[in-house]
């Protein structure tokens, strides 16, 4: 029981700490997701396991986890930042002004 105890003490740790440091950003970063997944992941398999080789399945597994993450969350916020970009700017340019002060829109 104590090690099961420790286990899911690691587990929601490893969960909290990669919710911290979420924040919405399109520059095609993902070494942090991967970073946490790796950790979490190696921190994870190798209380499962007991083991040197367990904790590093569990780091590259959760490291390709956290990369997955990463690129999905990025793309996300990629087209959330185009959606914004292209109302904002849509909205400026969605008219033309004639020669006698008339707007005209498209």
């Amino acid at each position: 029981m104590k090690r099961l105890a420790k286990i899911a003490a690691a587990a929601v740790i490893a969960l909290g700490a990669g919710t911290i440091t979420a924040s919405a950003a399109c520059n095609g970063d993902t070494s942090t997701e991967t970073v946490l997944g790796a950790g979490s992941g190696a921190l994870v398999g190798g209380l499962a396991s007991h083991s040197i080789v367990g904790a590093a399945v569990g780091g590259v597994a959760g490291g390709l986890i956290g990369n997955s993450i990463g690129h999905s969350n990025n793309r996300a916020d990629c087209r959330r930042a185009a959606r914004y970009y292209s109302r904002r700017h849509h909205e400026r340019d969605a008219y033309y002004i004639d020669r006698d002060g008339q707007r005209h829109y498209y």
